[in-house]
């Protein structure tokens, strides 16, 4: 049994010349854990975009339709940040598509992995930062309706709050919303998550996952959920963008081993999203975004 990825070719869509969005890297994330023989061709696995009633369980039937059809207004559409075609329609449902299958593999593999997902900013009837429909939120509800997971951990670790998530689910007992994010950063207005851990700008590896290592055990043990939804954002890394923290390579993989062995040890399945990452050294910021399921990698080859 090898680490199950996901991945899908329209994870990919064009986007005007120089948008800030770097929509490359998920098609190129996938060619680099094969050029690399982290995963082989046979590990991958092809999500199909869900049914609209999926979509439903978290967003208003008036945007789904909106946003499908391309007849959101303005204010909303640039609120999201993205051109809307055809195209990025299928690219977001796709990638929820994607979510849900990670989180269905994950329960039966004990680790999954998707390349793409964590668009944690989209709310129940407007899309925000980059972020359309709230793949994680999706993929918790709609596994919740099949009757496979009764209570779920998302784990937050993208640079920004997951402001979306923490709204959809503030006051569902059966979802556990963890966001460590920097203070000073998108969003202005920040949501109440079931426990936020803002962080101070310029945090280092070792402070960093100090902070982590306090909370993440003693969480577990609380929530004891049936599913860890794990939020991989690369944005925390010192070159980032849109980051303001200070982590390295070597501590984003540090940060990737210990959520995951942490969550193993303890029985506790987990599925991965690759979140936020943005720069202009694209090769560099692929890298980053593998150092997730390079460390999947390691930690399920330890447990099986």
């Amino acid at each position: 049994m090898n680490l199950p990825i996901v991945y899908h070719p329209d994870y990919v869509t064009p986007l005007p010349p120089g948008h800030r969005f770097p929509m490359s890297k998920f098609g190129k994330l996938c060619e680099l854990l094969l050029a690399d023989t982290i995963v082989t061709s046979e590990q991958i696995h092809t999500p199909n975009p869900p049914p609209r009633e999926w979509i439903q369980l978290i967003h208003t039937p008036d945007y789904i339709q909106a946003y499908c059809n391309g007849t959101l207004d303005p204010k909303a559409q640039r609120r999201i940040g993205l051109p809307w075609s055809p195209g990025l329609v299928t690219r977001t449902c796709t990638a929820v598509g994607g979510t849900i299958l990670t989180a269905q593999l994950a329960l039966t593999h004990g680790i999954a992995c998707n390349t793409a997902g964590g668009t944690h900013h989209a709310f129940p009837s407007y899309g925000s930062g980059f972020c359309i429909f709230n793949d994680l939120a999706i993929a918790t509800r709609v596994l919740q309706t099949m009757g496979l997971v009764q209570k779920i951990l998302i784990l937050d670790l993208d640079v920004h709050q997951g402001d979306g998530t923490a709204f959809i689910f503030q006051n569902d007992p059966t979802v556990f919303t963890f966001s460590m994010h920097c203070q000073v950063n998108f969003p202005a207005t920040k949501q109440k998550s079931d426990l936020d851990i803002p962080l101070p700008v310029g945090m280092d590896d070792d402070a960093y996952l100090q902070t982590l290592a306090h909370h993440l055990p003693d969480i577990l043990s609380e929530v004891q959920p049936d599913l860890v939804l794990y939020d991989a954002g690369v944005d925390t890394h010192a070159c980032d963008r849109f980051g303001k923290l200070a982590l390295t390579d070597t501590g984003i993989y540090r940060r990737e081993m210990q959520v995951l062995s942490t969550c193993i040890a303890a029985g506790y399945p987990v599925a991965s999203v690759i979140g936020g990452g943005y720069g202009d050294d694209m090769k560099a910021l692929i890298y980053r975004h593998s150092l997730l399921h390079r460390a999947a990698n390691d930690v399920y080859r330890h447990q099986t």
